[in-house]
């Protein structure tokens, strides 16, 4: 139910109910209030089949039914392919069903929290393989693609030019710092269900109407190929 506006009466502590299906894990947060929590599930397949049972958990711990829910947020990306696909596609239907609106998250906002990014900051977070995800702004008037880019930390690309001054946190920032006049300051992001639940929080008090649905953040194609051989033939 993209670009509706809120009714009157909009809540000021709405019920808010977030996952993340992105990595190996399902992460289920809630928030109302000055409250929020949730769970990490860890599970390097079979997300698909555990996010409702998980979410049911979740509504029940909270002593909510889906009636009560407010506001819907996912994590969007960047992250594993299929996670993504996962997570967007059950937001989209629960937002339908419900008719109540879904906020897109991305892991950089998860890293650095719902406050824009301060002028000449990096952002990097984990990516398989043990590469980078990383974002920023404003570095010597160049912005960093605001879905991300996929970088080698041991290797950055040769035109990935940072100004001096620049600040790199996160994921194996120091590394990324030491080839370019940048100071890198080395933290561990992992997922955090009620951080992302407030952040969903943050955005629908923030909003004015509902946001488009949301959309997957990838920042690399699928690791998967299409099938080489020629598909069955239809029978009429």
């Amino acid at each position: 139910m993209p670009d509706t506006a809120f009714v009157d009466g909009k809540k000021k502590w709405p019920k808010v109910l977030t996952f993340d299906t992105s990595g190996p894990f399902v992460s289920v947060g809630w928030a109302t209030e000055s409250y929020s929590g949730g769970a990490v599930h860890d599970m390097a397949r079979g997300q698909a089949e555990a996010l409702f049972p998980l979410l049911e958990t979740q509504l029940a711990d909270c002593r909510w039914t889906w009636d009560d829910v407010d506001v819907i947020g996912v994590a969007v990306g960047p992250g594993n392919f299929t996670g993504i696909r996962i997570g967007v596609s059950a937001a989209r239907g629960l937002g339908l069903a419900l008719g109540i609106p879904v906020f897109a998250i991305n892991q950089f906002e998860l890293a650095h929290g719902y406050s824009p990014l301060p002028a000449g900051t990096l952002i990097s977070v984990p990516a398989p393989r043990d590469m980078s995800f990383v974002q920023g702004a404003n570095m010597g008037g160049v912005l960093i693609s605001q879905s991300g880019l996929l970088i080698d930390p041991a290797d950055p690309p040769a035109d990935f030019q940072l100004s001096g001054g620049m600040e790199i946190r996160g994921h194996r920032a120091a590394e990324i710092a030491s080839h370019f006049d940048a100071t890198g300051i080395d933290e561990s992001y992992t997922t955090d269900p009620g951080r992302m639940a407030e952040i969903a929080e943050f955005k629908y008090r923030d909003a004015t109407a509902f946001p488009p649905r949301p959309a997957p953040q990838y920042v690399k194609a699928p690791d998967a190929a299409p099938a080489r051989d020629p598909g069955p033939a239809i029978l009429a």
